[in-house]
């Protein structure tokens, strides 16, 4: 998997919520490309799966527990990463998670965790990688957004969709708000801060339905790629950890404090 001339060569990259989904597929390409990869989750077994699956290919990975939301678990997570491979080029944000409750309906209790895994965890990262990436000269920070941030919401979309709560279109808004006032801070430090904002993505944990209707989630997602998407057919994981990949490396040496859609034109077509 290794490859001596990938676009990450000699990089090292933390990648956090990267048991499954997104987070595990950008892990494989990153390591594909030459990155040493710190993957940092909650979920230590499944982590661990991931990085073997790495490993098996000729990457280098190492599996680090770490939940977002806790700035003292955040803090000594990102202080072994960088004692592991000795520097931080590359950081992922991709942790996160969404809830079920629409307004009003959303207990405040929920609206405070889905901020505080999506917006405040970003910020923990960040906040806790940033003198590595001092360090090491430079590097390139990129962070989970959605379409959520930049798009509204109506009775119709409640009804075809299913519920979306305020809390996650609070915190990935202010994810796009972040995103925008670190790359202007590390401008003077050669760093770049990105962000993506993926459509309806094919993972397992957008698509996992309920337990009355099993294949729920596919049937959200057949409404998106029929009414909602320019592109026809539906999204991959590998469609978002390209694009990762691509804001990761130099091929964007020159941008830096964009939210970049991935959502088969969807935004467009709103």
């Amino acid at each position: 998997m290794t490859n001596k001339k990938g676009r990450l060569a000699g990089k090292v990259a933390v990648v956090t919520g990267g048991n499954s989904g997104i987070g595990e597929t950008t892990g494989h390409i990153f390591a594909r490309e030459g990155a040493k990869i710190i993957l940092m989750a909650r979920r230590e077994e499944q982590g661990q799966k991931v990085v073997a699956a790495i490993r098996e290919k000729g990457g280098k990975a190492t599996f680090i527990g770490c939940d977002v939301g806790n700035n003292d678990s955040v803090q000594e997570a990102v202080r072994k990463a960088a004692s592991t491979y000795g520097r931080i080029d590359v950081l992922f944000n991709n942790a996160g998670g969404g809830a079920g409750n629409s307004f009003p309906n959303e207990p405040i209790e929920e609206f405070q965790r889905i901020i505080q895994i999506n917006l405040t965890g970003t910020f923990f990262v960040s906040q806790a990688v940033w003198p590595h990436l001092v360090e090491a000269g430079g590097g390139a920070v990129v962070n989970m957004s959605s379409l959520a941030a930049q798009r509204g919401f109506s009775p119709k979309m409640l009804k075809e969709f299913g519920a979306t709560s305020s809390s996650y279109y609070a915190a990935k808004a202010g994810v796009d708000a972040l995103t925008r006032y670190l790359a202007g801070i590390g401008g003077s430090s050669n760093i770049r801060v990105n962000g993506v904002r993926p459509g309806q993505i094919l993972t397992p944990g957008a698509t996992g339905g309920t337990s009355t209707d099993p294949d729920g989630g596919h049937h959200v997602f057949e409404k998106m790629f029929n009414h909602a998407q320019i592109v026809q057919g539906p999204g991959y994981p590998e469609d978002v950890a390209n694009l990762v990949l691509f804001l990761a490396s130099d091929d964007s040496r020159f941008i830096s404090g964009e939210i970049i859609n991935v959502d088969g034109g969807v935004a467009a077509k709103l």
